[in-house]
C-alpha cells in the first residue's frame, strides 16, 4: 500500500470525515451499484488514483452509506481494493492500479492560466502546442502556461476554432479563461500596417488606442512622419520593423497588411513532390503572405520553402547565419528547382554576387556598406533561415528588410533570453506540424535520447569542482575527465555506425581529438578544411566526426546514426534540440547520448536542454554511465 498512496494527487486531497453523513433517499428502482467501468470513471472525476466514500457520494449524488456499500461490494467481487489509512478515511482503488495510474489526466488552473497533464498523449501535446507554452516536465507530468503571445500567434482563422481546441484539451468550458483568451485574440487585432498610395500607414482600431498607446510608444520622425487623422499615422519609410517592435513590447502585436512590391517576376519549377504536411505549410503561408515554418530537422522545411518561392514567383533573398549554409542553399536550389547557376548569387565574405535569387549571411546584409544593395532591389520573398537568430543585435537590422512575402525557417524558434516573440513580430506567425505527428506518421524518425550520468574520475576532480565558482564550475563539470572513458565505450558499442561527437569547449575538443585520433571541426578550422571534413562524413568515408558548436544548426550531415553530446554550454534548450536534431531523418531511429557529471549543476542543465525535446514528443530517459543496466525509472 505504501507505493500506492505515495502517488501525488493532481489536486487537493479531500479527506472528509468517514461518517455516515446524510444523503438523499434513493428513488425506487435507482441503481446504487458500481461496476469497474463506472468506478474508473469515478476515479477520473475525482482526479486522483484513490477514492473515499465521501468523494464517491459527492460525485454520484448518493448518500455516504450507499457509496460505501457499493465500494465494498466492488471490493468483495475482486474488482477493487480497500485500505484503512492512519489519520485518513478508508480509500478504494482499482486492482489494476498501474494501468489506471498511467492514464492521461488533464487538470486546468484557469486563474493561473496553467495546465498540468499527467502521462500526456502525443495528440494532447500537439493540441496544447497550438495555444500554450511548455514550462516544465517532471517524471510523469508536463506543466503548460498560456501566455499572451501564445494566443496572439495561435494558428487559427477564428476565435471559435481556437476555443474549440482549448475545450477539447481541457474537457470542459472555463468561462474566465475563455474570456481572457478572447480579450487577447482581439488585442492582437487593434493595430495594422497598411499601404496608402506609395507610403505606409499605421491604423488603430480607435482614437484612444492611437493617442494613448501608439503616440506614447512611438517617436515622431524616428517612427512616424505625421498624424493623418484620429486613428492613422504616416509611418517613416524604413521604420516599419521598429514600429512593430515598439508596439509589440507595449503588448499590441501589429498585423502587417501592406501591399508591398512583389518583386521582379521569377519563374521556377519545384522538382520533388511535396508531402501532405509540407503542402499544408505552403498553403497556409500563401493565405497569410508571411510566417515561420516550424518543424524538426529532417522534416523538409527547405523544400517547403522552395515550394513557397515557386508559389510567390518573385525574386528572392535568402538570409542564413553562415557561409556553410549559404553553400548548402545553392546546392538545394540547383538540385530541387529548375533554376540555373547563373540565376543564383551568393553574398558573404567569400562571394559577392546579387542575382534573381541571392543567398546572403545575416551579418553581411545588415552591414551599412552592403545594406543599400539589398534595399535597392525589390524582393518578392525574403527567406530567413535559422530565424531564431533574428532577435540578436547583430542580425536584427537584416530583419528590417521588407518584402511582400516573408518566410522564416526554424526547428526551434526559442531563445534563452525569452525574446523569441520578436521572430514572429518581424517575420510572421508560426506555421508548422507538431513533431509528434511527424514521428507517428513515419515522416521523421524519432531519436532515442538518453541522459547518462558520469561519476567523477578522481576525488581530486571532485574537489576541483567544489572549489570552483560560477562559469568555471560549469566548465569543470562539463570537461570531467571521466567522460572520455564513457565516450570510448559508446564508440566501441556503436562501431560501424556514423557518429557525431559534440563538445563546447575548445580545449576539451583538442584533448579528445588527440586521445581518439579524430579531426576536430571548430570555428578555428579553415572553411575549406571544414567543408572537406563535412563532405567526407556525408559520403561515408569518415565514420566519426568530432565537432564544436559550428555543427549545431543548419549543417546538413545526413544519415548520422548516433550523437554523443559530451558538453553543452549553459543548458540551452535550443542547442539540445538542434544537436539531437542532427540525427532526425526519414528512416532509421537514431540514438542520442547526453553526458552529464553526476551531482553537479550540469544535471539541471541537461534537463533544460531536453525539456524542449520532451515537449515535442521525444521520449527522454535517464541512466548511469559505466553500467549495462536497463534505464532507470526516472524517465520523462
Amino acid at each position: 500500500m505504501d507505493g500506492v498512496l505515495s502517488v501525488p494527487p493532481l489536486g487537493p486531497v479531500v479527506t472528509d470525515p468517514d461518517t455516515d453523513g446524510e444523503g438523499t433517499d434513493a428513488p425506487e428502482g435507482a441503481d446504487r451499484s458500481l461496476d469497474l467501468e463506472r468506478f474508473q470513471s469515478l476515479v477520473q472525476s475525482v482526479g486522483r488514483p484513490v477514492v473515499t466514500a465521501s468523494e464517491a457520494a459527492r460525485v454520484l449524488g448518493w448518500s455516504h452509506r450507499e457509496a460505501a456499500d457499493a465500494l465494498d461490494a466492488l471490493a468483495a467481487a475482486g474488482r477493487a481494493e480497500r485500505a484503512d489509512v492512519d489519520d485518513d478515511p478508508t480509500v478504494w482503488y482499482t486492482t489494476d492500479f498501474a494501468e489506471l495510474a498511467d492514464r492521461e489526466h488533464v487538470v486546468a488552473f484557469p486563474d493561473r492560466r496553467e495546465v498540468v497533464v499527467e502521462h500526456p498523449e502525443q495528440f494532447t501535446r500537439a493540441q496544447l502546442a497550438q495555444f500554450a507554452h511548455l514550462v516544465d516536465t517532471g517524471e510523469d507530468a508536463y506543466l503548460y502556461r498560456i501566455r499572451e503571445e501564445d494566443v496572439w500567434h495561435a494558428p487559427y482563422d477564428s476565435l471559435e476554432d481556437l476555443l474549440g481546441t482549448v475545450r477539447d484539451v481541457l474537457g470542459r468550458r472555463t468561462p474566465d479563461l475563455e474570456r481572457w483568451i478572447e480579450s487577447q485574440w482581439r488585442r492582437a487585432r487593434k493595430f495594422a500596417l497598411a499601404t496608402r498610395d506609395d507610403y505606409t500607414v499605421l491604423e488603430a482600431a480607435s482614437a484612444d488606442l492611437l493617442g494613448n498607446v501608439a503616440l506614447g510608444k512611438l517617436e515622431e520622425g524616428e517612427h512616424y512622419r505625421a498624424r493623418i487623422d484620429d486613428t492613422t499615422l504616416w509611418v517613416t519609410e524604413g521604420a516599419e520593423g521598429a514600429v512593430k517592435r515598439a508596439l509589440y513590447e507595449a503588448g499590441y502585436p501589429v498585423s502587417d497588411e501592406r501591399d508591398l512590391e512583389s518583386g521582379d517576376p521569377l519563374e521556377l519549377e519545384l522538382l520533388p513532390e511535396l508531402r501532405d504536411y509540407q503542402r499544408d505549410w505552403v498553403d497556409r503561408f500563401g493565405e497569410r503572405g508571411a510566417g515561420v515554418f516550424v518543424g524538426p530537422p529532417g522534416s523538409g522545411k527547405t523544400v517547403a520553402a522552395l515550394a513557397a518561392m515557386a508559389e510567390v514567383g518573385g525574386e528572392t533573398l535568402v538570409l542564413v547565419p553562415s557561409r556553410e549554409l549559404a553553400g548548402q542553399w545553392v546546392e538545394e536550389l540547383l538540385t530541387h528547382t529548375s533554376l540555373t547557376r547563373e540565376q543564383i548569387g551568393e553574398y558573404h565574405g567569400g562571394e559577392k554576387e546579387i542575382r534573381p535569387v541571392t543567398v546572403a549571411t545575416y551579418r553581411t546584409a545588415g552591414m551599412d556598406r552592403h545594406r543599400h544593395l539589398f534595399d535597392n532591389r525589390e524582393w518578392g520573398l525574403i527567406v530567413y533561415d535559422e530565424c531564431h537568430h533574428i532577435p540578436a543585435r547583430i542580425h536584427r537590422r537584416s530583419a528590417d528588410l521588407q518584402a511582400k512575402h516573408r518566410l522564416g525557417l526554424s526547428a526551434t524558434p526559442i531563445r534563452e533570453s525569452d525574446d523569441e516573440q520578436e521572430i514572429f513580430t518581424l517575420i510572421g506567425p508560426p506555421i508548422g506540424t507538431d513533431w509528434a505527428a511527424l514521428f507517428d506518421a513515419g515522416f521523421v524518425a524519432e531519436p532515442e535520447v538518453e541522459i547518462r550520468y558520469v561519476p567523477w574520475e578522481t576525488e581530486m576532480a571532485r574537489n576541483e569542482y567544489a572549489s570552483a565558482d560560477g562559469h568555471e564550475r560549469r566548465q569543470v563539470a562539463a570537461t570531467n575527465p571521466a567522460k572520455l572513458a564513457e565516450i570510448q565505450r559508446l564508440l566501441e558499442r556503436h562501431a560501424g555506425q556514423k557518429t557525431l561527437l559534440f563538445v563546447d569547449w575548445l580545449d576539451q575538443g583538442r584533448a579528445y581529438a588527440e586521445a581518439l585520433e579524430l579531426p576536430f571541426v571548430s570555428g578555428e578550422t579553415r572553411h575549406a578544411e571544414r567543408s572537406r571534413l563535412f563532405e567526407s562524413f556525408r559520403a561515408g568515408e569518415r565514420e566519426t566526426l568530432l565537432i564544436s558548436r559550428v555543427g549545431d544548426e543548419g549543417i546538413d550531415l545526413p544519415d548520422a546514426e548516433v550523437a554523443i553530446i559530451a558538453s553543452g554550454l549553459g543548458g540551452s534548450r535550443r542547442q539540445g534540440s538542434q544537436r539531437a536534431g542532427r540525427t532526425m531523418r526519414p528512416v532509421g531511429r537514431a540514438l542520442v547520448y547526453i553526458l552529464a557529471t553526476r551531482g553537479t549543476v550540469e544535471e539541471e542543465f541537461v534537463r533544460q536542454q531536453t525539456r524542449h525535446l520532451a515537449g515535442k514528443g521525444v521520449r527522454v530517459i535517464e541512466t548511469e554511465a559505466e553500467s549495462d543496466q536497463a534505464p532507470s525509472s526516472s524517465s520523462r
